[in-house]
């Protein structure tokens, strides 16, 4: 195990290989096996690109010769900041089959998160597009290895400037490993770093073994029905958990179905590539469904193909939810999950209610969940109360976060996800809230998540609601709603009105209201709220 990863206890590891959860396997191997199953089938659509099992294969075999020949060895760290393309995927096989380390960094990130992402993670080297939106990662790249000695290699796909050739680098005809040769990794050692998701602090970095992922890949997709009739949209980062493996990208081409990589999440492009690939499944987040939906009502593109639509990674409100069917003709999939590990989906055959109420169940028979009080005390059943988790790919600790783990771990392994939720009578999760998305006003505690599902619904000239607290000398804290309006929003008089007689106590209800014309998204798609009590400090301010 690479210093600085926690593993899991021999007994538990022993436990989950004796169950078949761990088989043993490596995500390089498991690459050799697909080609070798799926030989010629598409693999990925990138722009006008097609690339097969095979042809997948030999290029993450080039990488890895290419990298080995640019003294990157089993066990470095490299970070990789590719937009959805289908380099990123071969990169990333190509370190795998290295036994070297990806560390995902956004696309959005910048270089006070990428120098963070090099210098924690002792990267040797570092993966980027030329240009991406307009900005120049080439510039980024000379100023992360001026100020980040482990740095020594820069690979641009696109025109390199200063910097080497990622197109170049794949060439590389180098000895490569025979299909049956062992492999550089064992698959107990971490395979890649994902990033935490909070919006308030540099990221963490999330270790995922290759058996542990490839046992979320397997059981994800056995839920989701996957098969070689799959084609899947990467719509969001491919670099965030839930497109790269639940199921996702690898999912999906661990059954033989088609990946498709988007390079917006904007409906003009995604309708065009959902008709023209006949894509039949898609993840994305609230806030791009909001956008699907609404330009649904006008498009002309064929969406017929489109069988699932899961949304995830932030809460959806029921009155959303349950636009989905009716607007875009395919299956909601709700999705709770986290790239530290547990996930839960809700069911294919579930009710209507369960699919659009609840966020389901975990994927695992392992999963072990306990939902508690700020005292650590389990809850009445049915009552809310924090997730603890812990399973055979849920991680027991952050890279090099000693200090970090020691309070977001039981002492037993349980991770603290900080989430609020409860479950109903039928086993489902419902997720209430964040731990700390709440306004502590005057004492009593407001649920964000909540009060923003009342003011959507409340008024139809509101699109979306964004609640954040605002300091007050008297309360603490006030409640600020922020509203994206769809036509003529109600003044805070008539939305406080509507919010009591929809039954919401009194002290839940706005003290502020502000139009936005969008919210601020961080890069994983989720609303900025740090950028958001930014905003409200500046008006604030100038009032």
């Amino acid at each position: 195990m690479l210093d600085g990863c926690v593993p899991w206890p021999e007994a538990t590891a022993a436990a989950y290989r004796e169950a078949g959860y761990w088989r043993g396997e490596t995500l390089g191997q498991l690459l050799r096996d697909w080609a070798a199953a799926y030989d010629g089938r598409t693999a990925l659509v990138g722009g006008d690109r097609r690339v097969t099992y095979t042809e997948l294969d030999a290029w993450a075999d080039r990488l890895a010769a290419g990298f080995a020949a640019r003294g990157i060895r089993p066990g470095d760290r490299v970070v990789v900041q590719l937009p959805n393309t289908p380099e990123f995927v071969a990169v990333c096989f190509g370190l795998f089959r290295l036994g070297a380390l990806p560390v995902f960094a956004l696309p959005a990130h910048r270089h006070h998160e990428i120098s963070h992402l090099c210098s924690h993670s002792g990267a040797v080297a570092y993966v980027v597009p030329d240009v991406h939106q307009g900005f120049d990662h080439r510039e980024l790249a000379t100023q992360v290895r001026a100020s980040v000695p482990t740095v020594r290699e820069v690979f641009v796909l696109g025109d390199p400037g200063p910097h080497s050739s990622l197109e170049e680098l794949s060439a590389t005809e180098a000895p490569v490993p025979a299909p049956d040769a062992p492999a550089d990794a064992s698959p107990a050692d971490p395979a890649f770093f994902l990033l935490s998701g909070g919006t308030t602090a540099l990221p963490k970095l999330i270790p995922r073994t290759h058996e542990d992922y490839a046992y979320q890949i397997r059981a994800a997709s056995e839920v989701c029905e996957l098969d070689g009739d799959t084609v899947y949209l990467a719509v969001l980062p491919i670099e965030f958990n839930f497109t790269w493996g639940c199921p996702g990208v690898l999912g999906t081409l661990s059954t033989g179905g088609t990946v498709v990589l988007a390079r917006t999440p904007n409906p003009d492009e995604c309708f065009a590539l959902i008709e023209r690939e006949k894509v039949t499944m898609t993840s994305c987040v609230p806030t791009i469904a909001h956008m699907w939906l609404d330009a649904a009502e006008w498009t002309e593109r064929d969406l017929s193909s489109l069988s699932v639509l899961q949304i995830g990674s932030a809460k959806l409100h029921p009155e959303v939810a349950a636009r989905v069917t009716p607007t875009l003709g395919c299956r909601l999939q709700q999705v709770f999950g986290m790239a530290e590990g547990l996930l839960t989906f809700t069911r294919y055959d579930d009710p209507l209610d369960r699919v659009l109420t609840t966020q389901g169940r975990p994927i695992s028979p392992a999963d072990e969940i306990r939902v508690v009080d700020s005292e650590d005390r389990p809850v009445a059943p049915g009552e809310t109360g924090e997730l603890l988790t812990r399973g055979p790919y849920t991680l027991r600790g952050y890279y090099r976060a000693e200090e970090h783990n020691a309070r977001a771990f039981s002492e037993d392994g349980f991770y603290r996800s900080g989430d609020l939720v409860r479950f109903t009578e039928d086993g489902d999760m419902v997720v209430q809230g964040r731990v700390k998305d709440v306004v502590i006003r005057g004492g009593d505690k407001v649920s964000a998540t909540e009060v923003e599902r009342h003011v959507t619904a409340a008024h139809d000239g509101i699109q979306q609601a964004a609640v954040v607290a605002m300091p007050d000398e008297l309360m603490g804290e006030r409640v600020c709603v922020f509203v994206v309006p769809a036509g003529e929003p109600p003044r805070l008089p008539e939305l406080k009105r509507l919010l009591r007689a929809r039954g919401l106590a009194e002290y839940k209800l706005p003290d502020r209201l502000e139009v936005i014309d969008a919210f601020p998204l961080t890069g994983l798609g989720k609303v900025d709220k740090k950028a958001l009590a930014v905003e409200l400090a500046q008006r604030l301010a100038a009032a």
